[in-house]
């Protein structure tokens, strides 16, 4: 008696031009260096990661790259777990060559994995830091860490209940929250790459700023 409550749900024919969302993050045209960091960090709650397998081939991924308009692939295993990241700059950079030379293939050959930057070698910034900063922050950050894209994590600390009844080596966990890249601050400050790059001092970003 119960199943004859549920009344089928109506349905209706799909119109031609019917489309599909694709969740978007709608970050401000401009910043400054004043302006929350939150302005300038692709969000992945609210925009979908792009990943590739480490068994992939560079092809594919640069491919994958130009479809989805990114220069950043996530490299993850079938757990979604990240194992590394791989960019644009890798791809069409030395690392490429190298990798066929040591092999002996051909650049279709070259996997993923061969080229990426491993997790071990990477760093991230706490999502509860973000909160507070501005976009010099990162920016520093970026800077002085030579790297032109950070990972942003949230951290999930284990609950006392998980503290009293599980291992007692049980950590916290972490999650890849965002990205920040410094092509994506360059383009909301206004400013080319390769000015941004070439600054070494706040000064000078904000004199470029001020043209």
């Amino acid at each position: 008696m119960i199943r004859d409550a549920f009344l089928p749900l109506p349905l209706i024919p799909l119109v031609d031009g019917a489309s599909v969302y694709h969740p978007a993050q709608n970050l401000p045209e401009r910043v400054t260096l004043e302006s929350p960091a939150l302005e300038v960090m692709t969000d992945l709650r609210q925009v979908c990661a792009v990943t590739t397998e480490p068994e992939a081939s560079v092809e594919e991924a640069n491919a994958k790259m130009i479809r989805n308009g990114v220069r950043l692939l996530f490299v993850t295993d079938p757990h979604h777990r990240l194992l590394g990241l791989i960019t644009a700059t890798d791809i069409l950079g030395e690392k490429v060559l190298q990798a066929m030379q040591e092999r002996g293939v051909a650049r279709g050959d070259v996997l993923v994995h061969e080229i990426m930057t491993p997790r071990l070698r990477l760093e991230a910034i706490d999502m509860h830091e973000v909160r507070g900063s501005k976009v010099g922050h990162v920016l520093s950050t970026l800077k002085q860490a030579g790297r032109q894209h950070a990972i942003v994590v949230d951290i999930h600390e284990p609950s006392f209940h998980d503290k009293l009844v599980m291992l007692p080596k049980v950590s916290a966990t972490q999650t890849v929250r965002g990205l920040f890249s410094t092509t994506q601050i360059a383009r909301q400050l206004g400013l080319s790459l390769h000015d941004v790059e070439l600054a070494t001092t706040f000064a000078e970003v904000e004199a470029l700023l001020g043209r």
